[in-house]
């Protein structure tokens, strides 16, 4: 059986890695993430009838579907993503599916929105 050297055994674990999508670093802005998870899919550039934007919402006052209104800080948002059912937007329906993310993937979604002003 042949015997491969160090330089060779590890160019075929980063061959491996990359081939199979093991890269370490993952997703590094919050547009990355929201892209990879599918957000940017409802979440578009406008409201629609599946998901208001998030062009603009942070610091803005929304309208919730019980009648109260709440301000879209980073409170807000943080919750809306963690879950999403807790406040659900006037005239939408509780569509968003809840995923498991890490804090550090929760903050980098809260600053991405918080980019998109208010």
């Amino acid at each position: 059986m042949p015997i491969i050297d160090r330089r060779t055994a590890l160019a075929l674990v980063v061959v491996l890695l990359l081939a199979c999508g093991g890269s370490s670093s993952g997703p590094q802005t919050g547009e990355e993430l929201a892209a990879d998870f599918g957000c940017l899919a409802c979440h578009t550039g406008e409201n629609t009838s599946i998901a208001p934007t998030w062009n603009g919402l942070f610091g803005s006052t929304v309208e919730l579907d019980d009648g109260s209104t709440v301000v879209a800080d980073e409170e807000y948002i943080r919750r809306s993503i963690v879950d999403p059912h807790a406040q659900i937007v006037a005239g939408y329906r509780a569509t968003m599916p809840q995923f498991s993310l890490t804090d550090d993937e929760v903050d980098l979604l809260v600053q991405y929105i918080q980019g998109l002003g208010g």
